[in-house]
This record gives C-alpha cells, sequence and structure tokens, in this order.
C-alpha cells in the first residue's frame, strides 16, 4: 500500500492545538481583558522580565479587578514606580503552574512575600481572589485570570484625596 500520499502537508500539517505563540506580556495584550494590567507592567518597566525565559505563573488582574480598587488608587500607583513595580511582582509566582498544580498552601512571590493559594473542587483562589479563567498558555509560563487585585499582607491602596 502507497502511504506517500496519506502525509498531510503545508497548513494540513498544522496542529490548530500547537504550541502557545506568546509571551506573557504578549498573551496578557492579547488577551483583551487585561489592559490596566499590561499597561501597569509597561508603566513599571517590568515587560522584559515578563517577557524573558521563565517560566512564570503570573495570577493577572482582569480590567473588572482594576476597577473594584478605589477610586484614584490605580492613578496614585502609576505615580509610585517602586510600589507599582512590587505590587505586580506579587502576581508572580517562578515555575509553570496550571490550575491541577496549584496546591492550598503558600507560594513565593517574585516581589519576596508569599501569598495563600485556596484550591478546592469548585474554584482556585490566592489570598480570597478567584481564579476567573485559569490556564491561559503562553510561551513562558501560564496565566490565570484573577478576580480582584491581590495584595501583600497590610497592604493597602488608598483612594486619591479629594
Amino acid at each position: 500500500m502507497d502511504r506517500s500520499n496519506s502525509v498531510p502537508t503545508g497548513d494540513a500539517a498544522r496542529n490548530t492545538n500547537t504550541a502557545p505563540t506568546k509571551n506573557i506580556v504578549e498573551t496578557v495584550i492579547a488577551a483583551g481583558n487585561f489592559r490596566t494590567f499590561a499597561a501597569a507592567i509597561n508603566a513599571a518597566g517590568l515587560t522584559a522580565e515578563l517577557a524573558a525565559k521563565g517560566p512564570f505563573t503570573v495570577f493577572a488582574p482582569t480590567d473588572e479587578a482594576f476597577k473594584k480598587l478605589p477610586a484614584g488608587a490605580y492613578d496614585n500607583l502609576l505615580k509610585d514606580a517602586g510600589k507599582l513595580k512590587a505590587v505586580l511582582n506579587y502576581h508572580v509566582v517562578s515555575g509553570y503552574l496550571m490550575a491541577r498544580d496549584l496546591k492550598s498552601g503558600e507560594l513565593a512571590t517574585a516581589q519576596g512575600t508569599s501569598l495563600t493559594a485556596v484550591v478546592s473542587s469548585s474554584d482556585v483562589r490566592v489570598n480570597g481572589a478567584r481564579v476567573t479563567k485559569a490556564d491561559i498558555v503562553a510561551t513562558n509560563g501560564i496565566v490565570h485570570a484573577m478576580d480582584t487585585v491581590i495584595l501583600p499582607k497590610n497592604w493597602q491602596l488608598l483612594a486619591a484625596a479629594a
């Protein structure tokens, strides 16, 4: 039996479930619901770090999550590059952690303090914030969409002075 014609070539050979082609920064930009997070990464000067080899697991707050912050808090954060960088790095964990790989307990962040994951059969929470979309795969890690901006213990983002 001649099988020479059974091997697909060109477009037919490409699997639609191929490996990701975008790094974490490109992935959050392309997703469309992380515009504020992507802008913050850029403002904090973290683009190159989060585009680097990794792997990283990023708990990325959605645009809706940023809207939950006190009025003016995000704008204040943009004016303080050091604090902005610390807050963003608190959303980043070293390693490639799919939702199924996450266990309840402490996870060390790029910011230097730990966050607390609580994993149940119904959802994954990080410092009480819920993962709304898990396992968004990038070339250098994983992104999990979060419904809230998470902060280290005892940190607060204050509203702008009236």
